[in-house]
């Protein structure tokens, strides 16, 4: 399948659509999920264009993991968050609804992903102080 480079996430990556960035380095960027399952929902994108995790490189992977391993971290230190919920969804049959590798890092449990994913637009105000919270965890 053919790289869409129209999608959402590619347009984040541009600077063409605004987001609220958690971290940004020179192979992935970490923002928040502007249709959270919970609040505190983030996604980590790679900067290589990729649909799917088959379509990654070992490189692009490493670097999401380890992004996604700081911002983890830090939403169990800024939200108080006991567990963390990782989710990756590979082809629109799967569920995934943006054309572009991602991780969805959760705070909470299993348990509380009773909404449906990408279903509701969230609270523009609460994901920024969110997002703040976050971010300043990240920089300690």
């Amino acid at each position: 399948m053919a790289y869409d480079t129209q999608n959402a996430f590619a347009k984040i990556l541009r600077g063409e659509i605004p987001c609220f960035k958690l971290h940004e380095d020179a192979h992935t960027l970490a923002f928040m999920d502007i249709m959270p399952q919970v609040a505190g929902h983030a996604l980590v994108i790679p900067k290589e264009a990729a649909t799917t995790l088959f379509e990654l490189s070992e490189e692009a992977a490493a670097a999401v993991m380890r992004t996604v391993r700081k911002v983890g971290a830090a939403q169990q230190k800024a939200l108080g968050a006991e567990g963390i919920v990782l989710m990756q969804l590979n082809g629109e049959a799967a569920g995934q609804s943006v054309p572009h590798f991602h991780m969805h890092v959760i705070p909470g449990s299993i348990a509380d992903l009773r909404k449906p994913h990408a279903a509701v637009m969230g609270n523009m105000d609460e994901i920024k102080a969110l997002a703040d919270r976050i971010r300043a965890a990240l920089a300690d």
